[in-house]
């Protein structure tokens, strides 16, 4: 019987043990996840807007979005400055091109055409009347395709001047999201980098370096696709201006071929009157 008491309170102390071991490790185990929760908050920005972000990340990521924002100023500068020349140029060309439909000849409408705004249309003037004046005397059809070339040339010189600095836009809009993709593979390289040092998968201490990398993306596309949609913008307005510089190469020319076909219908008046004045003799 003493054997059995003594047995009996043996077992009660090793369960008393076991209880106050599995005790203090339950308390050690949530202290080890509060401390590791608070080392995880300390490490995380407190501020995840996106100045916050761009703050906060790395070198490299800063400038890709740095660069993506002073490419995207350049778009909007460009926006600016080429449609207000746009929208000069073919009004200049609208009222030069009126000039012309009403002038019965090229000297009247070069005359005409004095006013700063008519400085393209008197060039395209000037130029086929110093073609027909080097070509007088000779036949009208070779006059006529020398001016159609000098008035062609022109036309190149006018539209390459026109869509100056636009080509930038397409560069843009091609490259950004991809320097922006590679802000966002570089961040989350390092978020990676992060996870292995601190031996933590939490999502608390990897969320940030990844939404500061993907703000790299975001910039990227904010860049790229206003660039793409003023660039197509522009393609629309500059096929309409060069429809406009045709039509005032089709008025000179116009107005040559008629000066020609004045001149030689003049000659062949002439002509007759000398073979009538002979005939009457």
């Amino acid at each position: 019987m003493a054997t059995i008491l003594l047995k009996h309170a043996g077992l009660k102390r090793a369960a008393a043990g076991l209880t106050a071991a599995l005790g203090w490790g339950a308390a050690g185990g949530a202290w080890a996840q509060e401390g590791t929760a608070r080392a995880a908050a300390a490490t995380v920005p407190h501020d995840l807007s996106a100045m916050g972000m761009f703050l906060n990340a790395d070198g490299v990521v800063k400038a890709v979005i740095l660069g993506l924002l002073a490419a995207s100023v350049v778009t909007w500068t460009i926006l600016l400055a080429k449609g207000l020349e746009l929208r000069a140029a073919r009004g200049r060309l609208q009222g030069s091109l009126d000039k012309l439909d009403d002038a019965p000849s090229l000297d009247v409408a070069a005359s005409q055409l004095t006013n700063e705004a008519d400085a393209l249309a008197l060039a395209f003037a000037r130029a086929a009347g110093a073609e027909r004046a080097q070509s007088d005397g000779l036949p009208a059809e070779g006059v006529k395709e020398r001016v159609i070339l000098r008035l062609e040339r022109l036309e190149a010189k006018a539209r390459r001047a026109i869509v100056r600095g636009t080509g930038i836009l397409a560069t843009i809009g091609a490259t950004a999201p991809f320097v922006g993709l590679f802000g966002t593979v570089w961040g989350i390289m390092n978020s990676f980098i992060g996870i292995s040092k601190t031996q933590t998968t939490s999502l608390a201490v990897v969320a940030p370096g990844i939404a500061e990398a993907l703000l790299a993306t975001a910039t990227g596309l904010v860049a790229a696709i206003p660039a793409v949609v003023v660039y197509n913008v522009f393609a629309r307005k500059v096929d309409g201006y060069r429809v406009l510089l045709a039509d005032v190469s089709a008025g000179v020319l116009r107005l040559v071929s008629r000066d020609l076909d004045r001149e030689q219908a003049g000659a062949q008046g002439v002509g007759a009157s000398r073979v009538r004045s002979r005939a009457a003799e």
